[in-house]
Formats: structure tokens, sequence, C-alpha cells
């Protein structure tokens, strides 16, 4: 089997039809395609391998390439995400996926569950193997059904579960442990199926043991969450209380702070896990779909594959669901309490507002009356020194020989000097006051 990866598909060459092809478009054909099922004939041993990728899938890559060039065997496309390719002794098939990575070694005529089934394999190739080791399982797959001592032998006498699957086609037993070599194991035994149905069978087998594995790595983090949110959720309850007993400005915003860093933790925490426990329910829903498509029917006294996941594996996802819900719960507490709290704060902004400006209304009506005062004043003052001029210009003609009664029109002259004053002090205030309010309030644009 040849590298899976298609060259891209050419343009319709039709002259009748002129159409611009989009980029993707033999990408997406062929991906219904991708990661076909093996065809296996006779009985053989799969080993399988799943890697957790983090920043290295260039070094998975060339960790490919070294291998085919070690065989003498063409070598992937760098953009390929998968290998399927016979290197003689045995059948690599090699898929990279979004977090991980799957090696299958298809190895036939080796004894059940030997050590021999990777010889060909280079040793040294498989300890340089890129990422972390999450699954590694070896599975069998016999023309003869084995006896009750055989399977106690082959699971080393652990609790086996197993079914007729493929409407009773082939029989299936694993014990979803580890064994003394590291290993899981499972037995498919073919009553009748194809090669075709055969491969399909295995690879549904490894993807129900990688995808249950896989739903299960937010387990661990969901059981550390748990403990880290409960000394949160005291802390919220704590600052809920206080905010009743709140007494002066200071202490709202003490405790604003409080709840703002208590909030900065939750959201830390659901960046942190959003991946996991989201990956977590997609992996799960995988599971339930391939025991779907196994189509199980019971063996008798023995606990059926489904029976033992619905039982063992359902409620580790439920915990895992259970401290995402929570943490989802306690990040919207908290967005409701700094809402209220929030509030609190605005009423007493709005009330210091309010105060304020009820002082600024009594300043501008002291400052009225002070400026009237003034203006009083100002008349008199000028009023004063304009009536003193007068008389100085009134004795002048005096002097001239002009017929003047100075005192006489000092008295005259007084009304009339105080009322243009008055006016010319009146009109410049209102003039100043008319330009302020203008620069104020501009009028809008039309």
């Amino acid at each position: 089997m040849k590298n899976a990866m298609p060259d891209a598909a050419p343009d319709i060459p039709t002259p009748a039809v002129a159409l611009k092809v989009h980029p993707w478009r033999s990408a997406l054909y062929e991906e219904l395609h991708n990661r076909p099922s093996p065809v296996i004939e006779g009985e053989c041993q799969v080993a399988h391998f799943t890697v957790l990728l983090d920043n290295n899938r260039e070094d998975l890559y060339h960790h490919i390439v070294d291998l085919c060039k070690r065989f003498s065997v063409p070598e992937p496309s760098p953009d390929s995400s998968c290998l399927y390719q016979d290197f003689g002794g045995f059948e690599l098939r090699w898929e990279r996926h979004t977090e991980f990575a799957n090696f299958t070694f298809i190895c036939p005529d080796v004894e059940a569950f030997s050590a021999d089934a990777l010889t060909f394999v280079p040793k040294d190739w498989l300890a340089d193997m890129p990422g972390e080791l999450v699954v590694a399982v070896n599975l069998v797959l016999t023309g003869e059904e084995p006896d009750e001592k055989k399977l106690y032998q082959w699971f080393e006498g652990q609790r086996v579960s197993g079914a007729w699957i493929a409407d009773r086609k082939a029989q299936v037993w694993t014990a979803f442990k580890l064994h003394s070599d590291g290993f899981g194991r499972m037995v498919a035994c073919n009553r009748g199926l194809t090669p075709y149905q055969a491969g399909r069978l295995v690879q549904r087998l490894f993807e129900l043991e990688t995808y249950r594995l896989m739903s299960l790595m937010s387990l661990p983090v969901a059981r550390k969450m748990s403990h880290e949110l409960g000394p949160i959720e005291d802390s919220l309850a704590t600052l809920n209380q206080s905010i009743s007993d709140i007494g002066a400005e200071k202490d709202e915003r003490v405790l604003l702070q409080e709840l703002s860093l208590l909030a900065a933790e939750v959201e830390r925490h659901r960046s942190n896990t959003n991946f996991r426990f989201s990956a977590s329910v997609a992996y799960h829903d995988l599971v339930r779909d391939r025991l779907n498509q196994l189509r199980e029917e019971p063996i008798d006294g023995m606990q059926s594959l489904r029976e033992f996941l619905e039982r063992r594996l359902t409620p580790g996802i439920k915990t895992c669901n259970s401290v995402r819900d929570r943490l989802e719960d306690l990040s919207w507490r908290i967005l409701r309490t700094t809402s209220m709290l929030r509030t609190r704060v605005d009423l007493s902004i709005q009330a210091q507002n309010q105060h304020l400006l009820s002082s600024m209304n009594r300043r501008s009506q002291l400052q009225l009356r002070l400026q009237q005062t003034v203006e009083g004043l100002s008349v008199v003052a000028i009023g004063y020194y304009v009536l003193s001029l007068l008389e100085i210009g009134f004795m002048g003609l005096k002097s001239v020989g002009v017929p003047l009664n100075t005192d006489l029109a000092k008295g005259i002259a007084m009304p009339v000097v105080l009322g243009a004053v008055y006016w010319g002090v009146h009109s410049v205030r209102k003039y100043i006051t008319r330009r302020a309010d203008s620069t104020a309030d501009p009028a809008p644009e039309k």
C-alpha cells in the first residue's frame, strides 16, 4: 500500500464548461477517502501505538522519512497526514491527527502475543519515536476460537470482556488493562469476515482503544481542578456575605478588587482546561459511535465491551463534565456578584455626583450674588471717577468764563453717568456670558 495522499485534481477539461475551480476542491473530495481500512488476509498480530504530539510535527515527519530511507521505500510528501506502506516483514500504517499520531504494524505469521512481532522494526527507530506514548496495544487476529484456558493464558489471568460482533461473523475479547509486556491486548476471531471486513474490524477496535484513553485524558485534570475550585467557591461565598456589610466606599473598592482577582483566576482555569474538556466529550462520542458500528451481541457468561465501557468510562466522563459545568457556573456567579457590586458602586457614585452638583449649584448662586454685588460696586466706583473727571472739566469751563454752576452740573450729570456706566457694565457681562455658553455647548453639525 502506497502513500494515500493523491495529487491535486485537474481543472475540468471540457471546452463547453469553463468554471473556476476552488483550490480546496480536490482535498474536499479526497477527505472522505482518507485513512482507509487495511485489507488483512489470514492470521496475524497487529501492534498499535498512539503518541501525543506537541510542537514536534516536523520531527514526526522526519522520523517517518528515516524509516522509509532505511527500507528504500517511497517517502511521503511533507504535507502528508498518513502513510500506508508495505516494508517487507511488516506493513506500516501511519496517521497524524490533530493532537496525536497512530503507528500500526501488521505482522503476519507470528505466534500470538510474541515479542517477534516487531522483529523487523528497527529497535532504535522505535525508541526515538517522537511524542509521548498513550496507547500501546497488541491485537491477535485468529481463525480458531480460543478456549477458556487459552484466553486465561493470553490475558494473564485478568478478567476478560467479549462479544459477538458484525452479525456474529467475529468474536472479540479484551481486558482493557496493561499486561506484563506493557501492552494492552485484544483477540479477534474471524468467523466469516472478508479481508476488507477483517481490516475494518481491526481499525475499529484500535480506534475504540485510542479514543477511550484520549477521552480520559481530562480526568486527572478534572480531579485536580475539583480541589482547586473549593477555595475559590468559599472565597466567593465570603465576598457575597461581605457585600451586605459594606459600610464605606473604601470597602466597595476593596471587594471589587478581590472579585476581579477571583474572576481572573477562574478565567485562567477555564482557558487552561476548555480544550481538554471539549476534546474529552468529542472522543467519548467517537467511542460510542465505534461501539455502535461493532454491532455487539453478548457471549454467555461474559461482560460485553459496551457494558464494560458504559459502567467504567461513562462515570469518568461525567466527572469531567461536572467539573467543567462547575467552572462555568462559578464564572457566571462571579459575573453576577461583580455586576451587583458595580451597581452599588454606581449608586454611590451617583449620590456623590448629586451632592457635588448641589454644592456647585450653591456656589453658583453665591457667585452670582457676589457678581451682582461687585457689579453694583463697580458701577458706583466707575461713576464716581467719571463724575470726578467731569467736575474737573466743569471747573475748567468756568475758569475760562463760561457761566456754569459746577454743583448743579454735577447733580444733573450724576444720574446720566450712573445709568450709562450700569448699561455698559451690564452689556459687557451679557456678552461674556453668551460667548461662554456658546463655547460650552457648540451647535451640532448638520
